[in-house]
């Protein structure tokens, strides 16, 4: 027979579970869109989303609140991109033909233009093409990109005003046809 006590615990553990399922479907396409604009891969930003919501499941009693939340799944998704990368020693210069959703709904826009500006910020460099992606696709400040990267905002400042630069010059007058 089932006891109040034991009927009490399974009732929190399926109310954990339930919270934690709504968590996933909450922050999914951040996540995912963090890891596959790192990398292009559909199939390694999934495994990359899976581990980081592994890692939530393990970590969930000590966050805080819903903002906690959702910087410690940036942070980490972004740290587990660059453990990835350096593991693999992965510099990619895929096409991003396959684009998923983003996170936040983008207004009507040029598909070609969009895809060649998909294609120049994934030739940035690891630092930079990280910094462009939180800035202009999560949408954080300068402080916010340096919390979650462990970096001053200075630096982050200067990374963006370093990628920026090389995309500017990968669409002057000339540049059209030899992107890098």
């Amino acid at each position: 027979m089932i006891t109040t006590a034991q009927s009490v615990a399974a009732n929190a553990e399926e109310q954990r579970e339930e919270s934690f399922l709504s968590l996933i479907e909450e922050h999914k396409s951040m996540v995912y869109g963090l890891a596959w604009n790192s990398f292009q891969d559909a199939a390694l930003a999934e495994e990359i989303a899976q581990d980081v919501f592994l890692e939530l499941h393990k970590h969930l009693e000590r966050l805080e609140g819903a903002n906690h939340i959702k910087n410690w799944l940036r942070k980490v998704t972004v740290n587990r991109c660059i453990d990835h990368s350096r593991r693999r020693k992965l510099r990619p210069n895929l096409g991003l033909d396959d684009v998923p959703e983003p996170a936040a709904a983008a207004p009507d826009s040029d598909p070609l233009l969009e895809a060649r500006l998909r294609r120049m910020v994934a030739s940035l460099p690891e630092k930079l093409r990280t910094v462009v992606i939180l800035r202009y696709q999560e949408d954080l400040s300068l402080e916010e990109i340096g919390a979650v990267l462990g970096l001053p905002a200075q630096t982050v400042k200067s990374r963006l005003q370093r990628s920026l630069e090389m995309l500017r010059a990968k669409l002057e007058p000339g540049a059209l046809g030899r992107e890098r």
